[in-house]
């Protein structure tokens, strides 16, 4: 039996190796701009801060990521500066000029925080985007004024830093299951007591970067604000730090709660997976119990969920079955029955992300454990391959892109905001390398997302250079 595992692990790592060559090979003729950058240990999170500066080829933003240890040294959130080139600025030798065992010139530790725990998750403020909320192994979410907090040294006898508001509420550990409110600072939380929690930090924005000891501000959640010295359910211990109570308790999955979202047109609904196979629409005007609930939304655990800020009806769920599922709310019966609009069906293992292009309505990301992220367009499903070779043969219906730069599971990724069709997105390397991550920045070359008129109307232009003068 041992004999045939590790046959089968030197058969998955040989394709592993072979896919990745080949990837590597097409980098010039895919990629607009690839950064690659070797992490020491794992990040299970990336997110997008804040840009701080726009140059004349290049932009410069905050980026934020965590370091996931093996005890030896202490669990960190680190805020990283990274520059971004801008579109059609790095020539093709330079975008394929990159060793996959360094570190990449262009992203740089900025700022390190000693984190109470593990950093599962990582959430930004929209308000106010160096406010971060981060899951740990614990029940409490913690809220981080990343600008205001004092940058740390790791080094042996390093305590831990201080969070400015810890958040109170669930029963048991809540480790992934966490979103952020796109109009008012409202933090959403789901756990393994299969409750989604619902805080305001309304009253903390502006004393989240008090003197340490503060325990000002009562919460405007119902439970004031107190000071808490542990976290409950867990072996690490935190600092003083504020602390407040939920708004309200939502009751309905009968397992671990794995992703929640808010609607992005309201501060009331939102919606929530797990590994009970449901999805849960919820309306906190209505009380603290499912508005719907489709029972089996998939075949499997759900590990991830993403509403559509463009169009309000439309929800993307994706399963350890492999498959991602597209919702449209409106056909969601109040029964609970409901089918998927569309199932896209590109990966070969768990889905772990999914998320919604922030700036064109019908495009979404979706990464996996097949080390794979893909980016996909439900206006092409139906719709026949264009002729200009630009497109994958065989994909899957809606599958427009295969980012295939990752040797292993790719836990979460990025687009980013102010930057169109630039994404961040790590894997975590530890089955495939023996530890460590990958974190990559890339943008995808424009001549496959534009449409195919414009493509072929600016490839004509180059005819002439491309075959030469023609001869008399």
């Amino acid at each position: 039996m041992k004999e045939e595992g590790r046959a089968k692990g030197a058969m998955k790592k040989r394709a592993v190796d072979d896919r990745y060559s080949q990837w590597k090979s097409l980098v010039p003729i895919l990629y607009d701009w690839l950064a690659n950058h070797n992490l020491v240990w794992p990040s299970l999170s990336c997110r997008w801060g804040p840009q701080l500066e726009q140059a004349t080829y290049k932009t410069r933003h905050r980026l934020y990521l965590s370091e996931q240890t093996d005890g030896s040294v202490p669990n960190t959130l680190v805020i990283a500066n990274c520059e971004v080139v801008k579109p059609r600025v790095a020539a093709a030798e330079h975008i394929s000029q990159f060793n996959e065992e360094a570190r990449s010139p262009f992203i740089k530790k900025f700022k390190t925080i000693i984190h109470p725990g593990e950093v599962n998750r990582i959430r930004e403020l929209p308000q106010d985007n160096k406010i971060v909320a981060t899951h740990t192994d614990s029940p409490e979410v913690l809220i981080w004024d990343v600008e205001a907090q004092p940058n740390r040294n790791t080094g042996s006898g390093a305590t831990e830093s201080r969070p400015d508001l810890i958040l109170t509420g669930h029963k048991d550990n809540a480790e992934y299951a966490l979103s952020m409110c796109p109009s008012e600072p409202l933090v959403l939380s789901g756990g393994k007591d299969k409750t989604v929690v619902l805080w305001s930090i309304q009253d903390h924005i502006s004393s989240l970067a008090a003197e340490p000891g503060s325990s000002k501000s009562p919460g405007s959640g119902g439970a004031g604000a107190k000071s808490a010295s542990k976290v409950g359910g867990s072996s690490n211990k935190l600092p003083e730090s504020p602390s407040v109570g939920p708004r309200n308790i939502f009751e309905g999955h009968e397992n671990t709660v794995e992703d929640v979202q808010f609607c992005p047109s309201s501060v009331h609904e939102f919606c929530s997976v797990g590994d009970d196979s449901s999805l849960i629409l919820w309306d906190a005007r209505t009380g603290s119990t499912p508005v719907v609930k489709v029972q089996k939304a998939h075949n499997a655990d759900i590990h991830c969920v993403d509403w559509n800020p463009h169009d309000a009806n439309l929800i993307l769920t994706g399963s350890a079955d492999s498959k991602v599922h597209m919702f449209d709310r409106r056909n969601i019966l109040s029964a609970g029955f409901g089918t998927p609009v569309h199932k896209f069906e590109g990966h070969t293992a768990s889905v772990l992300c999914v998320q919604w292009s922030p700036h064109k309505s019908s495009v979404f990301g979706s990464s996996a454990e097949d080390g794979i992220l893909n980016i996909w367009d439900y206006e092409q499903v139906g719709k026949k391959q264009d002729s200009a070779g630009l497109k994958l043969p065989n994909a899957p219906p809606g599958l427009f892109f295969r980012h295939a730069g990752h040797r292993d599971k790719v836990v979460d990724f990025h687009w980013n905001a102010s930057d169109p069709w630039t994404l961040v997105s790590v894997s975590d390397d530890c089955d495939s390398t023996g530890g460590g991550g990958t974190l990559q920045i890339w943008r995808m070359i424009d001549l496959i997302y534009r449409p195919q008129d414009e493509v072929l109307a600016e490839l004509d232009k180059f005819k002439s250079q491309i075959q030469g003068p023609e001869s008399t």
